[in-house]
């Protein structure tokens, strides 16, 4: 009798013990370090390693690292990186990732594994629909919304007979799709080039062929640079007026100088965003490193701690992924857009500006915020996702 109450006791102890705590937390941040997309990697490391900085170097109160991974802008090179970041580091979350065909090439695997993965930029239009995931969340953007913004202020202009150009890849085909959506002026011409072309002469020398009133581009990293560039060297600044989405901001806007001048940006966000948390952000990105910080940046720091209120939700329970998740889908932070919430595809509902290239009094170039183009902006993918 007394052995059997004992086994009884034992049991109930059991059954009573709350889920422990797991020692640490290991995100598997994966960006682009090397080649022409390095500066935006840049940007992603040290918006992490600032926010995590910020929190004690702990997610959820449990000690964090962040584990590092050059993709090279290569999705062969990224899968390989997240593959060993599953089997060799066993990191409890994804993070990161610039480019979207990586992106799309990383993440069934990612999915398919159980872990949670948070996008830090770039949204394929295949993840914000039909291949959507409970377990994968972007804290930045759907590739559309920012060239949907810019396509919205051109026909608000009654801008037509325009030219449009962008990388041959996934991101580049969704930018220019995403412009076409919502302009509705005459398309003169629609090119995609090469990724990572370092001469832009002929197309250039196209453009002043067919003599657009404007020109929309998408240009990240170090090809915005060059574009940008050579676009000025062209003569077409100031006669072609130039729009672009992820082109011109604090990644590439030291290099290009007055070459950006006067040109026209769209995007989530921008470090004079007016609200606590990005005044404290930039304030304090700029103190650390002697630089502004970018949209990559911002959207790096706000994966973190999405990341943290997560963790914090469980109380260190790493196996409750359910629990993670909907405490993910809240979006309990302090975001350094502002007010934010995901739509059921786990996408940013969140406005969008237009910027306008300015010098400033000490001779530097940044994006200066012109007004909202779209508060609260939805992608166009959501309805086709599955969650609902």
């Amino acid at each position: 009798m007394i052995k059997r109450l004992v086994g009884l006791v034992v049991i109930i102890c059991l059954v009573a013990v709350p889920a422990l705590a797991a020692d640490a937390v290991k995100i598997g941040f994966i960006t682009t370090i090397s080649g022409p997309g390095g500066v935006m990697g840049k940007h992603h490391e040290d918006g992490a390693n600032l926010a995590l900085e910020q929190l004690g170097n702990k997610i959820g109160g449990l000690p964090a690292q962040i584990i590092y991974g050059d993709d090279q802008a290569k999705p062969d090179v990224g899968l390989q990186v997240a593959q060993g970041m599953m089997s060799r580091d066993h990191v409890d979350f994804f993070d990161g990732v610039i480019f979207s065909n990586v992106l799309l090439a990383i993440y069934r695997p990612i999915i398919e594994s159980g872990a949670i993965m948070v996008g830090a930029s770039g949204g394929p239009h295949e993840i914000a629909g039909p291949l959507c995931s409970p377990n994968f969340f972007s804290v930045s953007w759907q590739n559309d919304q920012a060239p949907e913004a810019m396509g919205k202020f051109m026909t608000d202009q009654q801008i037509s007979d325009v030219a449009i150009m962008a990388p041959n890849f996934a991101a580049g085909k969704d930018m220019l799709n995403g412009f076409k959506h919502d302009f509705q002026g005459k398309i003169l011409s629609e090119a995609y080039t090469n990724m990572n072309q370092p001469d832009y002469q002929s197309e250039l020398s196209q453009i002043l062929a067919a003599h657009p009133k404007a020109v929309f581009v998408f240009y990240p990293g170090g090809l915005g640079i060059q574009f940008v560039k050579q676009y000025a060297q062209a003569g077409l600044q100031g006669k072609i007026p130039l729009y672009s989405a992820y082109t011109q901001n604090e990644t590439t806007l030291p290099a290009i100088g007055p070459a950006a001048e006067g040109n026209y940006e769209t995007g989530f966000w921008s470090p004079d965003v007016k609200n606590p948390a990005n005044e404290q952000f930039v304030a304090a990105f700029k103190a650390k490193y002697g630089y502004l910080p970018s949209d990559y940046a911002a959207a790096a720091y706000d994966s973190i701690k999405l990341i943290d209120s997560a963790v914090k939700a469980v109380h260190g329970d790493l196996s409750d992924k359910k629990g993670m998740i909907a405490a993910m889908e809240k979006a309990d932070f302090q975001s350094v857009r502002g007010p934010f919430t995901f739509n059921t595809n786990h996408f940013p509902i969140e406005n969008f500006y237009l910027f306008k290239v300015v010098k400033e009094a000490n001779g530097s170039y940044v994006r200066k915020m012109e007004k909202i183009v779209y508060p609260n902006l939805k992608d166009s993918y959501a309805s086709e996702c599955p969650m609902k």
